[in-house]
């Protein structure tokens, strides 16, 4: 009886291995959730950037909307960034969420890199982001005018991301 439970610690390691093997080799990393996509966004308030009063994400009857979780910390939000200016200059409304981040953090960064969002709003300690499924930063929804969210992009936007956003608006 002694001799099996010397074995016992293999054992549990080649159980292991066989969970690992069956599970995490044959899951796709590049497979994204989008729950929310075609369900009503989340409706959330979320205190101003500058003024630090509740503000709605979105104001009802408002036309489609990008709504892009970002943060001073992460580089690919900074990567992003000229497209969101971009988009800014196309007159694409754009609310943008400083996740888990400090405000002074996120001011210092909109003027490092230049402000492209119509409203900026915190989400200090990312209720919101769970809310919407954000798996990471930075990640845009686009949301309808009825607010039904239309589309869901992760990763840092590009130039034709953007353009495969704005085409599911229509």
């Amino acid at each position: 009886m002694k001799r099996w439970l010397a074995f016992a610690p293999l054992l549990i390691l080649v159980a292991l291995a066989a969970l690992f093997a069956g599970y995490a080799l044959k899951r796709d990393p590049r497979v994204q959730p989008h729950a929310l996509v075609g369900k009503p966004m989340p409706a959330l308030s979320l205190p101003d950037l500058t003024t630090g009063r509740p503000a709605p994400i979105r104001a009802p009857g408002e036309g489609p909307i990008l709504v892009n979780f970002f943060a001073s910390w992460c580089a690919p939000c900074e990567v992003e960034h000229p497209q969101l200016m971009a988009l800014k200059a196309q007159g694409v409304k754009v609310v943008g969420i400083a996740y888990k981040d400090a405000p002074a953090n996120t001011q210092a960064f909109l003027t490092r890199l230049g402000d492209p969002f119509a409203q900026r709003l915190v989400d200090r300690d990312g209720r919101a982001g769970l809310e919407f499924g954000v798996t990471g930063v930075p990640e845009t929804y686009l949301v309808g005018s009825d607010g039904m969210i239309l589309a869901k992009h992760t990763g840092p936007l590009t130039p034709d991301a953007a353009e495969d956003l704005l085409k599911k608006a229509k």
